[in-house]
């Protein structure tokens, strides 16, 4: 009896040991995620069509947290430890950025960095204005855009140039649209004008009341590559379906 008293001893010992190393693991590999996710990349998924042409619903991506240094929105929860940014690199003129909307400092908004602190902004009959010269654009093929009821809409499609030699497809219904004319921007020192591709359905910049001028502090990162993309023809469920609504061609397909 004392002899399987013992043994039973070491089992239980060991059977203990066993779920302490587990709950390890487990703590080891949340904290290593959650610190990757801090300082090196966060993934992000796009559910609106205001990035289209550049990025579609259902596009799952990465985001470079150390592109742009750190602020407290780089934090789990935009924990307010500090304030301001540390080790801060500029965004560049045409960089697709994740940023917290700055009306309510919660939301994540991904747009194109258009204008820097101090550019003058302006739209005029479609055509973007950056200090006072026109942004060339060329039009090409046109976009065929998919609505959720299984429409098709050919929409304009154009590569426009910023004044850096940054080239990017935007689309367009027309250029007669609300924010099509609009009055002079003057970016503020420390903050930045952006702009969605979808330039005729895309709440950006250009609507003050409700995005308006995007504080340094509030960016999160660049968008670097897009990891996964779905057409969302497949639900959870239907697993039977799932390879037929990757759009492969997507796959790890860079952000520019």
């Amino acid at each position: 009896m004392k002899a399987n008293s013992a043994r039973t001893g070491i089992t239980k010992r060991k059977s203990s040991g066993g779920v302490v190393d587990t709950i390890k693991t487990v703590v080891y590999a949340i904290l290593i995620a959650l610190v990757v996710r801090t300082v090196a990349f966060e993934p992000f998924n796009i559910p609106s069509g205001s990035m289209v042409p550049t990025l579609l619903i259902g596009d799952y991506l990465f985001v470079s947290k150390f592109s742009y240094g750190y602020s407290r929105y780089s934090l789990p929860l935009g924990l307010p430890l500090f304030s301001g940014r540390i080790l801060f690199h500029s965004p560049e003129r045409g960089d697709v950025t994740v940023f917290k909307l700055p009306t309510d400092n919660s939301t994540d908004y991904i747009k194109r960095v258009i204008g820097l602190p101090g550019d003058h902004i302006q739209m005029k009959n479609g055509i973007l204005y950056i200090n006072d010269q026109p942004c060339l654009r060329k039009r090409i093929e046109d976009f065929l855009y998919h609505e959720g009821n299984g429409a098709v809409i050919p929409l304009a499609q154009y590569i426009e140039a910023l004044p850096n030699g940054v080239q990017h497809r935007i689309i367009k219904m027309g250029d007669n649209g609300p924010l099509d004319n609009t009055q002079v921007y003057d970016v503020p020192p420390g903050e930045y004008f952006m702009m969605g591709d979808n330039r005729d359905n895309s709440q950006d910049s250009r609507v003050l009341s409700a995005v308006g001028y995007v504080p340094a502090e509030n960016l999160i990162g660049r968008a670097e590559f897009i990891f996964f993309s779905t057409d969302g023809s497949a639900r959870l469920w239907e697993f039977w379906k799932w390879p037929f609504a990757i759009r492969y061609s997507r796959l790890f397909h860079g952000v520019s």
